[in-house]
């Protein structure tokens, strides 16, 4: 994988400096949910070729009580940073996504950069709740924590690409424990 960046706080530079790599999207939910906060932002790759991934992080009210916190992923195929995130091996969610589509629906409906995405629920570590699909042409991940805060995507999530612009009245919240935690 290549050298992941998260910086220590989260805010309008930040999220400036990972728009700047400009390559991949950088997923927030917008509008935002109710009482949801921005919490972190990354990208994966190098100065020279740029972002080959991208991580956001939004805390909020989980639909069943409690606090909630997705992480989004957007990368390249091949990249690992969403597998990382998601607790499931390799490099590339194909073979768990493979089975989860021949299954049947999808198990969660977004609008990513204006366009109906479906997502499908993959296995993963107990302790969050993994969706998989693809965005612009790039996997996309939405990693829930706790595992029943992913019942957040049932509800009408709309994710905005940051890339395109950064809304002025986007809240920012204390840096995610799940952009920082060692894996």
């Amino acid at each position: 994988m290549p050298p992941l960046q998260i910086p220590a706080g989260v805010g309008p530079a930040e999220v400036d400096a990972v728009r700047a790599g400009g390559r991949v999207p950088l997923w927030c939910p917008w509008p935002p949910l109710p009482d949801w906060m921005l919490t972190g932002v990354g990208w994966a790759g190098d100065v020279p070729a740029g972002a080959v991934a991208t991580v956001s992080a939004c805390s909020g009210p989980a639909p069943l009580g409690g606090p909630a916190d997705v992480v989004l992923v957007a990368e390249e195929p091949g990249v690992g940073l969403g597998c990382w995130f998601a607790g499931i091996g390799g490099t590339d969610p194909g073979p768990v996504l493979g089975a989860a589509v021949s299954a049947g629906v999808a198990h969660a409906k977004i609008v990513a950069g204006g366009h109906p995405t479906p997502l499908w629920s993959v296995p993963s570590i107990d302790d969050r709740s993994v969706y998989v699909g693809e965005a612009k042409g790039l996997w996309l991940y939405a990693i829930a924590h706790p595992a029943s805060a992913g019942y957040v995507l049932a509800e009408h999530v709309v994710l905005h690409d940051l890339t395109d612009s950064r809304p002025a009245e986007l809240r920012y919240g204390a840096l995610s424990p799940y952009l920082s935690a060692v894996r």
